[in-house]
């Protein structure tokens, strides 16, 4: 009961901030920002949206390929559509309760290629720390080629007052602790855990990233591993890209603007369930950055996170209804 309440209580608050986004970027569009959205969809270039699809699919295909290399060291060789089916359902239970996705697309897996649960989670849980070091390779890179750009972030999302953005950055970064904390302190309050319990948790974390990293060290592909790892978030900025040709008004941008946007938009999907609000949001407020007013900023932020959720919601509800179908040509063939 007390995991359920737990759950219930995770999901409603992740809902509940891209709600509270969505009204947050909505208020403050003024009339011309309203007149601007509508003349730049109305001029749209809407058959990007077919190459925009492809890209985000080939990216969720390679991403379940590297994801096969990392579980073959461990002595399992799943099959390549299995892989791929596993992947989409964890993107698709993504969308109604962040993280929920990681559990599921390993216990999909486990139940039609007969992997253990506990080492799939530990190969997730490494493919989630390459991305993240991926992710931090962009945000450098883009740094390196904007070197304006820290001071632009900083006054963009966290304005100076009188104590100057540095004093505002420590801030909100000590308000973000807090939260941590209270919501930590929460949680083992409802769920009724100890600080003991607490330490379990953390070791048996850890254990899991061993393991992947076990795997990782035992990867006999490893330039493959690497090759895809570059080519997946290539993909990804190819379709921000994309979203950017998409508006007349936005088709200027060029590589500098894709890789900023394209940091902003990773973080905004693992803020809120899906993205929903956040995307949008963050997106919005970075391409302020790049002096785009404020009303297409936000058609720009909703274009390029329908793109990616579109593709999940129809790519993962097929893949739903094609892994046992699939599984089950497979055992009339043997």
């Amino acid at each position: 009961m007390a995991k359920k309440i737990t759950t219930l209580s995770q999901y409603a608050f992740f809902l509940g901030l891209g709600v509270f986004l969505i009204w947050w970027s909505l208020k403050g569009l003024t009339t011309e920002d309203r007149l601007q959205i509508t003349h730049a969809l109305e001029r749209g270039r809407y058959w990007l949206i077919v190459p925009g699809i492809a890209i985000n699919i080939l990216s969720h295909w390679l991403r379940a390929l590297r994801w096969r290399l990392i579980i073959q060291p461990l002595g399992y060789s799943p099959t390549r559509i299995n892989t791929f089916f596993a992947v989409m359902i964890g993107y698709l239970a993504n969308q109604a309760v962040p993280r929920l996705g990681e559990v599921l697309r390993c216990s999909t897996l486990t139940r039609y290629e007969k992997i253990p649960l506990d080492k799939l989670v530990g190969t997730v849980i490494l493919e989630r720390l390459v991305d993240t070091i991926c992710l931090f390779a962009v945000f450098l890179l883009a740094l390196a080629i904007q070197p304006d750009l820290y001071q632009n972030i900083l006054s963009t999302f966290f304005p100076a007052k009188q104590g100057g953005n540095g004093l505002t950055l420590l801030f909100y970064i000590g308000l973000a602790l807090l939260v941590v904390m209270v919501l930590t302190f929460l949680w083992m309050l409802i769920t009724k855990k100890k600080f003991a319990d607490l330490v379990a948790i953390f070791r048996k974390i850890s254990l899991h990233i061993w393991q992947g990293f076990i795997s990782i060290r035992a990867l006999k592909k490893r330039w493959a591993f690497a090759f895809l790892s570059i080519a997946i978030w290539a993909l990804y900025a190819a379709s921000v890209y994309i979203g950017f040709l998409m508006l007349e008004e936005t088709m200027h941008y060029g590589f500098k603007e894709t890789l900023t946007v394209l940091c902003a938009g990773t973080l905004a999907m693992a803020a809120t369930p899906g993205g929903i609000g956040a995307y949008a949001f963050l997106v919005q407020k970075t391409m302020t950055i790049y002096q785009l007013s404020t009303g297409l900023g936000l058609a720009l932020g909703w274009l390029l996170w329908l793109l990616q959720v579109v593709v999940v919601l129809v790519v993962g509800g097929l893949s739903l209804l094609g892994l046992p179908l699939y599984n089950k040509y497979r055992q009339k063939l043997r």
